[in-house]
């Protein structure tokens, strides 16, 4: 399965489907890497359709975390799937990183703009 990532919103607001991972998160790294620099406020990533892969994928996200906060901004974490939620609580970082639920999930992907990674 590849890895698709979708901007819902420009600067503010992206998806990502599929395996993140050694092989993906060079161009997940470098999409939140524009939205943090494009962007002002919030930045959401949804991951409801996402699988953290090995560490180099939660190494991705907590590398966004940082920039947003240089930036001052803050990265939210939408739809993460309970496997990531657990893996959060495990390392501690549910304490660190924002996570919002389902509720607030994109209706479809085809809202954005999709890369393929």
């Amino acid at each position: 399965m590849s890895t698709t990532i979708t901007i819902l919103r420009p600067g503010s607001e992206i998806a990502v489907r599929g395996p993140l991972d050694v092989h993906s998160v060079a161009d997940v790294r470098n999409a939140l890497s524009r939205a943090v620099d494009d962007g002002v406020g919030t930045l959401t990533l949804h991951l409801g359709e996402a699988e953290i892969g090995d560490a180099t994928g939660l190494g991705v996200i907590v590398g966004a975390h940082h920039r947003a906060l240089r930036a001052g901004r803050q990265l939210v974490l939408a739809d993460a799937s309970p496997r990531l939620e657990r893996l959060l609580r495990a390392t501690k970082l549910n304490r660190v990183l924002a996570v919002t639920h389902p509720s607030s999930a994109p209706a479809s992907t085809s809202r954005g703009a999709a890369l393929p990674a």
